[in-house]
Protein backbone atom coordinates (compact mmCIF):
# COMPACT_ATOMS: atom_id res chain seq x y z
CA UNK A 1 0.00 0.00 0.00
CA UNK A 2 1.51 3.41 -0.99
CA UNK A 3 1.67 6.37 1.61
CA UNK A 4 -0.97 7.65 -0.16
CA UNK A 5 -3.33 5.29 -0.35
CA UNK A 6 -3.02 4.61 2.84
CA UNK A 7 -3.34 8.82 4.32
CA UNK A 8 -6.60 8.62 1.68
CA UNK A 9 -7.82 5.56 3.10
CA UNK A 10 -7.52 6.48 6.84
CA UNK A 11 -9.28 9.56 6.23
CA UNK A 12 -12.41 8.11 4.49
CA UNK A 13 -12.71 5.60 7.53
CA UNK A 14 -12.79 8.66 10.09
CA UNK A 15 -15.09 10.48 7.74
CA UNK A 16 -17.76 7.02 6.35
CA UNK A 17 -17.57 5.52 9.84
CA UNK A 18 -18.40 8.96 11.84
CA UNK A 19 -20.93 9.41 8.92
CA UNK A 20 -22.11 5.66 9.64
CA UNK A 21 -22.85 5.46 13.21
CA UNK A 22 -25.18 9.09 12.49
CA UNK A 23 -26.84 7.91 9.48
CA UNK A 24 -27.77 4.59 10.97
CA UNK A 25 -27.91 5.26 14.77
CA UNK A 26 -32.09 5.49 14.35
CA UNK A 27 -32.15 2.19 13.18
CA UNK A 28 -29.92 0.66 16.02
CA UNK A 29 -32.89 1.30 18.76
CA UNK A 30 -35.48 -1.43 16.78
CA UNK A 31 -33.04 -3.92 15.74
CA UNK A 32 -31.92 -3.97 19.34
CA UNK A 33 -35.61 -4.33 20.41
CA UNK A 34 -36.56 -6.89 17.70
CA UNK A 35 -33.37 -9.08 19.08
CA UNK A 36 -34.53 -9.46 22.83
CA UNK A 37 -37.79 -9.80 21.91
CA UNK A 38 -36.84 -12.55 19.27
CA UNK A 39 -34.48 -14.67 21.57
CA UNK A 40 -32.79 -14.81 25.03
CA UNK A 41 -29.25 -12.88 25.26
CA UNK A 42 -27.68 -10.13 24.59
CA UNK A 43 -28.55 -7.47 21.74
CA UNK A 44 -24.34 -7.38 20.54
CA UNK A 45 -22.02 -9.99 20.08
CA UNK A 46 -18.12 -9.39 20.61
CA UNK A 47 -15.58 -11.86 19.18
CA UNK A 48 -12.11 -11.88 18.58
CA UNK A 49 -10.83 -11.13 15.03
CA UNK A 50 -7.32 -11.23 13.28
CA UNK A 51 -6.51 -8.24 11.44
CA UNK A 52 -4.13 -7.18 9.22
CA UNK A 53 -0.89 -9.41 9.20
CA UNK A 54 2.24 -7.94 10.15
CA UNK A 55 5.79 -8.68 10.04
CA UNK A 56 7.09 -8.68 13.22
CA UNK A 57 10.70 -7.65 12.03
CA UNK A 58 9.80 -6.12 8.92
CA UNK A 59 12.00 -9.05 6.60
CA UNK A 60 9.16 -11.10 6.27
CA UNK A 61 9.54 -13.34 9.94
CA UNK A 62 7.21 -14.12 12.52
CA UNK A 63 3.98 -13.60 10.84
CA UNK A 64 1.32 -12.14 12.68
CA UNK A 65 -2.04 -11.37 12.49
CA UNK A 66 -3.43 -7.85 14.84
CA UNK A 67 -6.43 -9.04 17.07
CA UNK A 68 -9.08 -6.97 17.77
CA UNK A 69 -12.74 -7.38 19.14
CA UNK A 70 -15.25 -7.22 16.73
CA UNK A 71 -18.84 -5.67 17.41
CA UNK A 72 -21.59 -6.99 15.89
CA UNK A 73 -25.58 -7.13 16.43
CA UNK A 74 -26.14 -10.93 17.75
CA UNK A 75 -27.97 -13.19 15.13
CA UNK A 76 -27.32 -16.82 16.84
CA UNK A 77 -28.55 -18.37 20.19
CA UNK A 78 -26.50 -17.68 22.64
CA UNK A 79 -25.66 -21.50 22.75
CA UNK A 80 -24.44 -21.31 18.64
CA UNK A 81 -21.41 -23.00 19.58
CA UNK A 82 -21.85 -25.60 22.33
CA UNK A 83 -20.24 -29.07 21.81
CA UNK A 84 -19.08 -27.95 18.43
CA UNK A 85 -16.25 -25.05 18.92
CA UNK A 86 -15.35 -22.60 16.57
CA UNK A 87 -17.37 -23.62 13.01
CA UNK A 88 -17.96 -21.18 10.10
CA UNK A 89 -21.36 -19.96 9.97
CA UNK A 90 -23.10 -21.44 6.76
CA UNK A 91 -25.89 -20.92 4.38
CA UNK A 92 -29.40 -21.75 6.15
CA UNK A 93 -27.81 -22.35 9.53
CA UNK A 94 -30.03 -23.67 11.69
CA UNK A 95 -28.13 -21.59 14.39
CA UNK A 96 -29.59 -18.18 13.25
CA UNK A 97 -32.60 -16.83 14.63
CA UNK A 98 -35.44 -15.40 12.96
CA UNK A 99 -34.31 -11.70 13.33
CA UNK A 100 -30.37 -12.91 12.95
CA UNK A 101 -31.28 -14.14 9.57
CA UNK A 102 -33.38 -10.83 8.23
CA UNK A 103 -30.38 -8.21 9.67
CA UNK A 104 -27.68 -11.11 7.91
CA UNK A 105 -29.53 -10.84 4.19
CA UNK A 106 -29.34 -6.96 4.80
CA UNK A 107 -26.17 -6.96 6.68
CA UNK A 108 -27.54 -4.81 9.16
CA UNK A 109 -25.92 -7.59 11.63
CA UNK A 110 -22.26 -5.17 10.21
CA UNK A 111 -23.84 -1.55 11.71
CA UNK A 112 -21.99 -1.47 14.98
CA UNK A 113 -18.75 -1.85 12.90
CA UNK A 114 -19.13 1.82 12.19
CA UNK A 115 -17.08 2.24 15.93
CA UNK A 116 -14.21 -0.51 14.98
CA UNK A 117 -13.62 1.45 11.70
CA UNK A 118 -13.17 4.86 13.98
CA UNK A 119 -10.92 3.11 16.55
CA UNK A 120 -9.08 1.85 13.48
CA UNK A 121 -9.10 -1.97 14.10
CA UNK A 122 -10.81 -1.94 10.63
CA UNK A 123 -11.22 -0.15 7.03
CA UNK A 124 -14.34 0.79 5.74
CA UNK A 125 -13.24 -1.65 2.92
CA UNK A 126 -11.28 -4.74 3.12
CA UNK A 127 -11.38 -8.50 3.40
CA UNK A 128 -13.99 -9.87 5.94
CA UNK A 129 -11.68 -10.56 9.08
CA UNK A 130 -11.69 -14.32 10.85
CA UNK A 131 -11.68 -15.74 13.43
CA UNK A 132 -8.27 -16.40 15.10
CA UNK A 133 -8.62 -19.91 15.57
CA UNK A 134 -10.35 -20.38 11.75
CA UNK A 135 -7.86 -18.40 10.41
CA UNK A 136 -5.00 -21.11 11.25
CA UNK A 137 -6.59 -23.79 9.53
CA UNK A 138 -8.19 -22.15 6.27
CA UNK A 139 -4.25 -20.60 5.90
CA UNK A 140 -2.87 -24.43 5.86
CA UNK A 141 -6.06 -25.65 3.60
CA UNK A 142 -5.55 -22.40 1.01
CA UNK A 143 -2.74 -21.66 -0.51
CA UNK A 144 -1.82 -17.86 -0.26
CA UNK A 145 -4.99 -17.54 2.30
CA UNK A 146 -3.73 -15.23 4.56
CA UNK A 147 -2.15 -13.24 2.20
CA UNK A 148 -5.52 -11.29 1.50
CA UNK A 149 -4.49 -9.68 4.72
CA UNK A 150 -1.21 -8.38 4.80
CA UNK A 151 -0.56 -5.25 5.62
CA UNK A 152 -4.62 -4.73 5.18
CA UNK A 153 -7.04 -4.03 7.35
CA UNK A 154 -10.06 -5.95 7.68
CA UNK A 155 -13.49 -4.33 6.12
CA UNK A 156 -17.04 -3.71 7.12
CA UNK A 157 -17.79 -4.21 3.32
CA UNK A 158 -15.34 -5.27 -0.08
CA UNK A 159 -14.97 -6.56 -3.14
CA UNK A 160 -15.82 -9.82 -2.03
CA UNK A 161 -19.05 -8.95 -0.30
CA UNK A 162 -20.40 -7.17 -2.80
CA UNK A 163 -19.30 -9.46 -5.14
CA UNK A 164 -20.24 -12.35 -3.14
CA UNK A 165 -22.89 -14.18 -0.66
CA UNK A 166 -22.68 -14.01 3.11
CA UNK A 167 -20.66 -17.26 3.14
CA UNK A 168 -18.65 -16.93 0.10
CA UNK A 169 -21.11 -18.35 -2.34
CA UNK A 170 -21.86 -16.88 -5.71
CA UNK A 171 -25.26 -17.08 -7.36
CA UNK A 172 -24.90 -19.36 -10.19
CA UNK A 173 -25.95 -16.92 -12.78
CA UNK A 174 -23.43 -14.47 -12.37
CA UNK A 175 -20.39 -14.92 -14.25
CA UNK A 176 -18.55 -15.17 -10.80
CA UNK A 177 -21.15 -18.18 -10.11
CA UNK A 178 -20.08 -19.61 -13.72
CA UNK A 179 -16.56 -19.29 -12.92
CA UNK A 180 -16.65 -20.83 -9.93
CA UNK A 181 -18.54 -23.72 -10.41
CA UNK A 182 -16.45 -25.27 -13.11
CA UNK A 183 -13.27 -24.88 -10.02
CA UNK A 184 -15.53 -26.29 -7.35
CA UNK A 185 -15.21 -29.87 -6.86
CA UNK A 186 -14.05 -30.71 -10.29
CA UNK A 187 -14.02 -34.62 -9.86
CA UNK A 188 -16.98 -34.85 -8.60
CA UNK A 189 -16.92 -36.22 -5.07
CA UNK A 190 -20.31 -36.15 -3.69
CA UNK A 191 -19.08 -35.42 -0.36
CA UNK A 192 -17.54 -32.38 -1.12
CA UNK A 193 -20.36 -30.30 -2.78
CA UNK A 194 -21.10 -27.65 -0.93
CA UNK A 195 -16.96 -27.66 0.95
CA UNK A 196 -16.38 -23.92 2.59
CA UNK A 197 -12.96 -23.95 1.00
CA UNK A 198 -14.13 -23.70 -1.96
CA UNK A 199 -16.31 -20.63 -0.78
CA UNK A 200 -13.34 -19.30 1.11
CA UNK A 201 -11.21 -19.59 -2.05
CA UNK A 202 -13.92 -17.50 -4.05
CA UNK A 203 -13.36 -14.93 -1.54
CA UNK A 204 -9.88 -15.32 -2.16
CA UNK A 205 -9.16 -14.26 -5.94
CA UNK A 206 -11.56 -11.12 -4.70
CA UNK A 207 -9.32 -10.24 -1.56
CA UNK A 208 -6.26 -10.66 -3.85
CA UNK A 209 -7.45 -8.20 -6.44
CA UNK A 210 -8.82 -5.40 -3.88
CA UNK A 211 -5.36 -6.06 -2.17
CA UNK A 212 -3.55 -5.63 -5.42
CA UNK A 213 -5.62 -1.77 -6.32
CA UNK A 214 -3.73 -0.42 -3.38
CA UNK A 215 -0.87 -0.25 -4.94
CA UNK A 216 -1.65 2.28 -7.16
CA UNK A 217 -3.91 5.70 -6.10
CA UNK A 218 -6.23 6.23 -8.86
CA UNK A 219 -7.23 2.23 -9.24
CA UNK A 220 -7.59 2.36 -5.20
CA UNK A 221 -9.71 5.07 -5.58
CA UNK A 222 -11.69 4.03 -8.45
CA UNK A 223 -11.95 0.84 -6.64
CA UNK A 224 -12.79 2.42 -2.86
CA UNK A 225 -15.61 4.57 -4.14
CA UNK A 226 -17.12 1.66 -6.60
CA UNK A 227 -17.47 -0.47 -3.54
CA UNK A 228 -18.89 2.01 -1.18
CA UNK A 229 -21.61 3.14 -3.87
CA UNK A 230 -22.20 -0.65 -4.29
CA UNK A 231 -22.52 -1.81 -0.52
CA UNK A 232 -25.86 0.37 0.20
CA UNK A 233 -27.74 -1.21 -3.23
CA UNK A 234 -26.73 -4.85 -1.87
CA UNK A 235 -28.12 -4.51 1.39
CA UNK A 236 -31.64 -2.38 0.16
CA UNK A 237 -32.09 -5.43 -2.40
CA UNK A 238 -30.89 -7.92 0.48
CA UNK A 239 -28.78 -9.99 -2.00
CA UNK A 240 -26.35 -11.56 1.29
CA UNK A 241 -27.45 -15.09 0.65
Amino acid sequence: MTPGVRLVKRLIDIAGSSAGMALTLPLMVPIAVAIRLDSAGPVFFVQRRSGALMDDDGKGHALRWADFNIYKFRTMRVDAEKGTGAVLASKGDPRVTRVGAFLRKTRLDELPQFWNVLRGDMSLVGPRPERPELLETLAQAIPYFEERTRGVKPGLTGLAQISLGYSGDASPDTEAGKVFASLANPFGVDEADGAVADDMRNKLMFDLAYAASLEDFWSYLRMEVGILVKTPMIMVLSKGH
